[in-house]
């Protein structure tokens, strides 16, 4: 039995091994494939600061758009990790759903329309990837790809895992703060804390995004962290700051497991060292703790006033059993 109150195995069931180079193909499918998705509801949703209109949201199932608009209807599209089949279903009581499979990115952006057209919608979107150097037009992406359900499977408890703690962080900052969102274009889970302060004009760069993408993501000083499937073996939870602070690479940040990769420039928490620790939450919480901390005090935000102080209001406790 662990310290937390955990046996091995029911360790592993929260926190389930997600070694990279298993499940690869898997990966790179489901990111194309939530793109396409994203774009239905980049096409549908109403803009929001800091595109917040267009991530998916962790579900009891999934991944969901959320509710959105299609005129006086309403439309949400939700990928099921249990069934392993794309649902749609609109407020007038029509659905559409196929399964996750092997395939193409082609077929799967084939099937997404008819499924559309099957609950009478219809959106106008760039059908092609971003954030990627590779941007093949979903129709014409005809390699076909594996789709591992026990590995979308695993990936999607590491996301519950990662959304459940993301929230508590959440919690903590009564000033501006985003969601707890997933961005297709980057595949990763963030949440993000603002000073309330406009931020340098981001020079862009992003491989095929616009630049004025990236300026109104980033046209606020904020602190960000979250959880990407990448970066190390089995994925990373991160920290940045935008604009970065002089010194912020060299802070001091807990756990001992974090370091700060100067390629990404951000710092990073492998994932195996969250899922083998005998306290896996108090180790993500003190990494999105201390390397706020390091951003907002370099940075000098006015923590007092942003910041829950401690025993304002109850928390949520981290997961026993």
């Amino acid at each position: 039995m662990d310290s937390d109150g955990l046996s091995a195995p029911a360790h592993a069931a929260v926190w389930p091994e997600l070694t990279l180079s298993t499940w690869a193909g898997t990966k790179d499918a489901l990111h194309l494939w939530t793109q396409v998705v994203g774009k239905v509801r980049l096409g549908l949703a109403p803009m929001v600061n800091h595109w917040w209109q267009v991530p998916l949201y962790v579900s009891a199932r999934g991944l969901t758009t959320s509710l959105m608009p299609v005129g006086d209807r309403g439309l949400e599209i939700a990928f099921d990790f249990l069934d392993h089949r794309l649902r749609m279903a609109t407020t007038d009581g029509r659905s559409s759903e196929f399964p996750l499979q092997p395939g193409s990115v082609a077929e799967f952006y084939a099937a997404t329309v008819a499924a559309l057209a099957e609950v009478g919608v219809g959106v106008p979107m760039l059908a092609r990837p971003v954030e990627l150097p590779v941007a093949v037009p979903f129709a014409q992406d005809t390699v076909s790809r594996p789709y591992d359900r026990d590995a979308a499977h695993r990936f999607w408890l590491v996301l519950v895992q990662a959304d459940r703690l993301m929230n508590v962080f959440r919690s903590r900052f009564r000033g501006k703060v985003s969601p707890v969102h997933f961005f297709w274009g980057s595949a990763d889970l963030a949440v993000t804390r603002f000073s309330g302060r406009t931020a340098p004009r981001h020079p862009g760069g992003a491989p095929n995004c616009a630049d004025w993408v990236m300026q109104e993501a980033y046209s606020h000083e904020l602190s960000s962290c979250g959880f990407w499937p990448g970066g190390s073996a089995e994925g990373s939870f991160y920290a940045y700051a935008y604009p970065t602070p002089v010194g912020f690479a060299e802070s001091p940040v807990e756990p001992t497991a974090a370091f700060f990769d100067h390629g990404l420039g951000e710092f990073l928490l492998p994932y195996a060292a969250v899922r083998t620790a005998t306290d896996p939450d108090s180790m993500v919480l003190e990494f999105f703790r201390s390397t706020y901390t390091a951003a907002a005090d370099l940075a000098d935000w006015d923590r007092a006033v942003l910041e829950v102080p401690t025993g304002a209001w109850p928390v949520t406790a981290p997961v026993r059993h």
